[in-house]
């Protein structure tokens, strides 16, 4: 287009007069909605005493979640830590080993800290876990004292053991692998399992008292059931 074939345009349209009422009630026209709210009934939460519960998807305290049998999902990978853009998360893995297994893999997180003087609660971490480990909860009452109560250990973050659950370490259900365990095919502790936590407790008991005594050893199809 050349400036030949421009059309010349004409003055620039005066806005419309919207009357000397509007320009009078112009300067406080953005306090409409706070004028609105002065005249409402006031709500007030009578905290702590009366605690109004949040909603399901609220993103408060971490739990460290377990399998149905007690053994602990974390398998110590430290993708959580990576994916944590305020570096409050710090684990350190671990093996399992026959007599100390604490998760159905390879690998368990032998220590795992949260720092939530650092935590922004924006769930990465939640969304990089690989075995569901790692959630959280609707707890929102972390305040304390000290800067120091408010980095949170591992006993701190582990869920309680509910029914049919024994506390690691213990072996994995017999004859089953890795990946039964992630595909929910178990669902709770055996009797296999609980005999051998109690002869490990015995164990430890004569070892206190000075007594030689030497327990059973874990079944072969217990021990050896990690997926290769």
């Amino acid at each position: 287009m050349t400036d030949g074939d421009r059309t010349p345009r004409g003055p620039a349209a005066e806005p419309p007069d919207e009357g000397w009422l509007s320009r009078l009630f112009a300067p406080v026209a953005g306090f409409g909605v706070t004028f609105s709210e002065m005249f409402k009934r006031t709500v007030t939460e009578q905290y702590p005493f009366e605690k109004v519960p949040p909603q399901p998807r609220y993103h408060g305290r971490h739990q460290l979640n377990r399998h149905p049998d007690g053994l602990e999902k974390c398998i110590g990978c430290e993708l959580c830590a990576w994916a944590c853009p305020a570096d409050a998360i710090y684990v350190e893995g671990a093996d399992n080993t026959d007599q100390e297994r604490y998760s159905p893999g390879e690998r368990y997180g032998r220590v795992y800290q949260i720092n939530y003087l650092r935590c922004i609660f924006c769930g990465l971490c939640i969304e990089a876990c690989p075995t569901r480990a790692l959630t959280m909860t609707n707890e929102y009452e972390l305040a304390g004292p000290t800067r120091a109560g408010l980095i949170f250990e591992k006993p701190d973050l582990l869920a309680p053991l509910g029914s049919g659950m024994i506390a690691a370490p213990h072996p994995m259900v017999p004859g089953t692998t890795e990946r039964d365990y992630y595909q929910g095919g178990v669902t709770a502790a055996v009797a296999e399992q609980q005999a051998w936590v109690d002869a490990r407790t015995t164990r430890s008991e004569d070892s206190v008292t000075g007594a030689d005594v030497t327990g059973p050893a874990a079944p072969s199809d217990v021990t050896e059931g990690v997926a290769r």
